[in-house]
């Protein structure tokens, strides 16, 4: 039998998380920079701006650097995002068809998390040196120290001329614990809800035959993605924390302010308390339980779209 249309299939999941992740990224980047600028600072380091809270922190940026403040590592947040979706769906879409082979009934929710956690793993991979590179621009500020680097190349060109290939997989242990359990927690809990609401549908209707992609609408999609990435903040929030202030750029003397994983945990513990693990939440959660549903409804459309134009040709 001919594996054309699977694959077909996962170049079409593909294409709609990249789409998906472009859209949800060129909307929320401003508050991206908050978050992450917030996420770094605490509160010992004079070459950090300081802001009262998200509203004050945009007005200020916006004040001060103008646009191009609040659109800081664009480029490498659109390149990260777009990338990272497209390989999370086809990844996870493989893994998941991998595990159905031998399968004749519905996937378990623990096949659900184990294809979850593999596409987190190789995405993590694949990303982390477009996510340092996009902290590192996004913690240029008027004040800091270093000479700015003026954009994506130059960046990776003097990251690996002053530090090395290696300092491109720094933060790579919270990035990959992140996008292990963040993506795992985040599709098992969207997959389950959507199953339940699609049951919830079918049930005493004439539609349970359906096609359960006929069955839900844009809204639905709105709810499963806001509620699924929800959960996901909540549960894996530091390890967010830890990798950027693992990512920040060294120092005139080349040092960095934290060695690896556990040396953030220790002096964010000892400093901050467990708060300091949750700096940033807030735009982050304004930023991304938006783009989660505005990712999930642009991703199921595309794949709609791409099924349509797949049955006319």
């Amino acid at each position: 039998m001919s594996t054309e249309p699977s694959k077909q299939w996962q170049w079409e999941n593909a294409t709609a998380g990249a789409a998906a992740g472009f859209a949800t990224v060129a909307v929320m980047h401003p508050l991206d920079v908050v978050r992450t600028r917030f996420q770094v600072n605490d509160g010992r380091a004079s070459h950090l701006p300081s802001y009262k809270n998200t509203a004050h922190a945009i007005f200020t940026i916006t004040r001060i650097e103008g646009l191009r403040g609040l659109y800081a590592g664009f480029l490498p947040g659109v390149l990260g995002s777009t990338l990272s979706w497209g390989l999370y769906f086809f990844f996870y879409e493989r893994a998941k068809q991998r595990y159905a082979r031998s399968r004749e009934e519905k996937l378990s929710p623990g096949l659900h998390l184990a294809s979850a956690a593999e596409a987190g793993a190789l995405v993590s991979l694949f990303t982390n040196p477009v996510w340092l590179v996009k902290t590192r621009l996004q913690l240029q500020t008027p004040i800091h120290q270093t000479r700015p680097y003026s954009g994506l190349y130059d960046a990776f060109r003097t990251i690996m001329r002053e530090e090395g290939f290696s300092a491109l997989y720094r933060g790579i242990v919270p990035g990959l614990f992140l996008q292990v359990s963040h993506g795992a927690i985040q599709f098992t809990a969207y997959e389950e809800l959507r199953k339940t609401i699609v049951d919830l549908k079918s049930k005493g209707s004439d539609k349970q035959h359906q096609n359960p992609d006929q069955l839900l609408n844009s809204v639905d999609y709105a709810v499963l993605g806001a509620t699924s990435k929800v959960a996901a903040i909540l549960l894996t929030y530091p390890f967010q924390v830890i990798r950027s202030r693992l990512q920040q750029r060294p120092g005139g003397d080349g040092i960095h302010r934290y060695m690896d994983s556990w040396h953030v945990v220790k002096e964010t513990a000892r400093f901050e308390g467990v708060r300091g693990f949750y700096k940033g939440i807030t735009p982050n959660l304004l930023k991304n339980v938006p783009a989660s549903s505005i990712t999930f409804i642009v991703y199921e459309n595309v794949l709609k779209l791409l099924k349509l134009a797949r049955r006319n040709d």
